[in-house]
């Protein structure tokens, strides 16, 4: 298996991590189903919404079955008001593809926000950077190596 980015970034930085791929062949990559194809709970799977604010980017981590409240995730930044990006501008801004997109390794650093649900869980997963592809690791590991911090994010 060709390693991505993400991957390489959780080696250098030797953070424990497990890989799980998943067949996208039906076109099903909304993140229930790829929790269902990689056979974890959907309580662990989470993925990553980018988004911008006055001036940055803000990237927000929130389990599957959530949606992010736009209003908490301002708050959470410090922004009067937050807008999701264009999926088109994704691969821009990020380097990365929608259902593709890691919170590891992106072209530029943003803040980060994590849902404070994965605050006690062992392991949590998220893209690894390529789509057919989880990382599974600590959800502190993963804070601590993308800088992130805890919020209350989702609106379920």
């Amino acid at each position: 298996m060709k390693k991505t980015n993400a991957m390489r970034i959780l080696d250098t930085n030797k953070v424990a991590y497990e890989v799980r791929t998943y067949d996208t062949s039906d076109g099903k990559l909304d993140g229930v189903s790829v929790a269902y194809k990689t056979g974890l709970d959907p309580n662990l799977v989470f993925k990553t919404l980018v988004s911008k604010g006055q001036n940055t980017h803000f990237v927000f981590i929130i389990p599957v079955y959530e949606t992010l409240n736009l209003k908490k995730a301002a708050i959470a930044a410090g922004e009067k008001k937050i807008e999701m990006i264009q999926q088109k501008d994704l691969k821009t801004i990020t380097g990365y593809v929608h259902g593709g997109c890691s919170p590891i390794g992106m072209k530029k650093h943003f803040p980060t926000f994590i849902d404070q649900s994965a605050r006690d869980l062992e392991n949590m997963a998220v893209s690894a950077g390529r789509v057919g592809f989880q990382v599974i690791l600590n959800p502190k590991d993963l804070v601590h190596l993308v800088s992130a911090q805890w919020a209350d994010l989702a609106t379920s």
